[in-house]
C-alpha cells in the first residue's frame, strides 16, 4: 500500500486541489473521502486561488482539527493542543518550503487571469505543487505519529 505522501500525490495528479488530496489523504476514515473532497475544495491555490496560504498547508490544519480538535464547548485541552499542534504543522512545512504562501511558493499571483490558467496548464507548476503536497503529507505524518490521539 502506497503510504500517505504517495496517496496525496496520487489525487493531486489527478486533478484534485492541494487541499483536497491532503484532507482526503488523512481525513477519509474519520469522515469519509467524498466529504473531505468537498470540505477542502475551496481551499486549493492558496484559498479559492487568491495565494494566501498553500492549499496543501490548509488541508493539513483541516486534518489537525478531525483529528484533535474539540466538539464540546469547554473542552480546551483539546483546543490548545489543537492549536499547538497547528502552529507545529505551520513552522515545519513553513521551514521546510520557503513560505506558507502560495503566491510565494509558486512564484506568481494565482488570482490574476494568467495565474488561473497556468494552474491548468503549466507542467512545471504541476511538479512544484506536487513537491507541496508531499511535503505537508510528510510533515502531517510526522506530527500525527509524535502525538498519539486521545481516546474519545
Amino acid at each position: 500500500m502506497a503510504n500517505a505522501q504517495e496517496r496525496a500525490e496520487e489525487l493531486f495528479r489527478a486533478g484534485f486541489s492541494c487541499a483536497q488530496a491532503i484532507c482526503a489523504t488523512f481525513a477519509g476514515a474519520e469522515i469519509g473521502r467524498g466529504a473531505a473532497l468537498r470540505i477542502a475544495s475551496a481551499y486549493g491555490g492558496g484559498m479559492a486561488r487568491r495565494g494566501d496560504t498553500c492549499g496543501a498547508l490548509s488541508g493539513a490544519l483541516m486534518v489537525l482539527g478531525l483529528l484533535y480538535g474539540s466538539d464540546r464547548v469547554g473542552d480546551d485541552r483539546s483546543k490548545e493542543t489543537t492549536y499547538r499542534l497547528a502552529e507545529e504543522m505551520i513552522d515545519r512545512f513553513t521551514a521546510r518550503s520557503g513560505s506558507r504562501m502560495c503566491r510565494e511558493l509558486i512564484g506568481f499571483d494565482p488570482a490574476a487571469t494568467e495565474g488561473r490558467r497556468r494552474f491548468s496548464e503549466d507542467s512545471e507548476l504541476v511538479e512544484r505543487c506536487a513537491g507541496f503536497v508531499r511535503e505537508a503529507a510528510g510533515i502531517l505524518e510526522e506530527i500525527i505519529a509524535e502525538h498519539p490521539r486521545p481516546a474519545r
